[in-house]
């Protein structure tokens, strides 16, 4: 369910607001209004506002980089959402070298890093004594602080991404670059939980240890997804359609007339959602419960099923040696809701859905997924919520 509130778009890139997004704005008010306090209570809290908001305008522009460099290599950004540590651009999938996923990742940085100098600059054409040489000189510090956290070499950090690049460019492996990354981002984050709870300890600083700690629980997290998600591409491209494909479908005789076939399959207690026809040894294709209730009763008598057959070569199909991951790109691009498996010889091999590819998954993952909710998925024909699997297949693929 999206909780998020959308503020409206950049370059065509939907902006949203995370609710928690307010507390931190009320934090970074209440620090600088503080600090701005020799100014008068007025000036100085309205300073801090507006510093708030310029800080995240900044981070903003941070996550533009990556956005923009993103859709310069034909990348979708699906949004940027402005949350409680800062922001995220949502990049739907991977660059396709290290070189480019490099120029994705530094982008970000170097836009705070341009601002840091242009703010400088901008801070000396203003008055010294002026509240705003104060406030562009803050600003200026706080965008190089962002490029500097930013760098840390560590998933989700955009030095982790950096990282990610340069091993991937050494290794030749994508899915081995991101787990030793991810591995860097969670030391880090137990060693910011550590850093928090040992500042806490010795100084009483509370609210700083504790927003280290914070970082270092959403570096975690996130270190965390990251590997998660790259296990599952890895997992995909060793699954097969004939590795998650089941026989939940029954053949009948092509040359049957309607009216047996409703009589003899379809008043049955639990009557399969699938039937093939064949005849004289061969497929002639898949018959829809749909075309028939369409077709006159009158008919029933005298039509066979050659009638109403869609032929094989009308269905969506995929081979048994297709990979998962396509698969579950065909799934997903053309809305289906299952699609039919065929052997080297033509024949009918399976039927794969959404449900029978997360319970193939749940199985070669250890997942706890029960057998009601493999029903549900084959039932509303989606995977369960947070399971991307469209979005992870895409990048599988790519």
């Amino acid at each position: 369910m999206q909780t998020n509130w959308k503020i409206g778009s950049l370059f065509g890139i939907p902006l949203f607001l995370d609710p928690l997004w307010f507390v931190i704005l009320g934090l970074a008010t209440l620090n600088f209004g503080v600090a701005y306090q020799e100014w008068g209570t007025v000036i100085a809290w309205s300073a801090g506002m507006v510093m708030a908001l310029l800080l995240f305008g900044s981070v903003l522009l941070h996550e533009l980089g990556h956005s923009l460099v993103a859709r310069s290599q034909g990348i979708k950004v699906n949004s940027i959402t402005l949350f409680l540590f800062g922001g995220i651009a949502a990049i739907e999938e991977e660059s396709k070298t290290p070189g480019k996923a490099f120029q994705v990742a530094i982008a970000g940085p170097l836009v705070s890093i341009i601002l840091f100098f242009l703010l400088r600059l901008g801070a000396t054409v203003i008055p010294d004594t002026s509240p705003v040489s104060v406030m562009v000189g803050d600003l200026a510090r706080i965008n190089l602080v962002v490029a500097v956290f930013n760098m840390i070499p560590g998933l989700p950090l955009d030095g982790g991404q950096v990282l990610k690049a340069a091993l991937w460019q050494a290794t030749g492996n994508r899915y081995q670059a991101v787990h030793w990354a991810a591995k860097a981002g969670q030391i880090l984050g137990y060693s910011a939980i550590a850093l928090g709870f040992a500042i806490d300890f010795l100084t009483r600083e509370l609210a700083v240890g504790l927003w280290i700690a914070l970082l270092g629980w959403f570096g975690i997290r996130n270190a965390n997804s990251y590997d998660r998600v790259t296990t599952l591409q890895e997992t995909l491209l060793k699954l097969l359609a004939t590795d998650a494909m089941t026989r939940d479908f029954r053949v009948v005789d092509a040359d049957q007339t309607l009216r047996s076939f409703a009589d003899s399959y379809l008043l049955e207690t639990a009557p399969p959602q699938i039937y093939f026809a064949a005849s004289d040894g061969r497929y002639r294709g898949m018959v829809s419960i749909n075309d028939l209730r369409l077709t006159e009763r009158s008919q029933w008598e005298t039509q066979t099923l050659h009638s109403i057959v869609h032929p094989l070569t009308e269905i969506p199909t995929v081979t048994e040696s297709t990979s998962l991951a396509d698969v579950i790109n065909k799934l997903e691009n053309e809305q289906l809701p299952r699609i039919t498996v065929l052997s080297p010889a033509g024949a009918v091999a399976g039927v794969i859905d959404r449900g029978d590819v997360v319970q193939v998954l749940a199985q070669k993952l250890n997942l706890r997924i029960t057998d009601a909710e493999i029903k549900q998925i084959k039932e509303e024909g989606s995977y369960p919520p947070g399971l991307q699997l469209g979005v992870i297949a895409k990048s599988t693929s790519d």
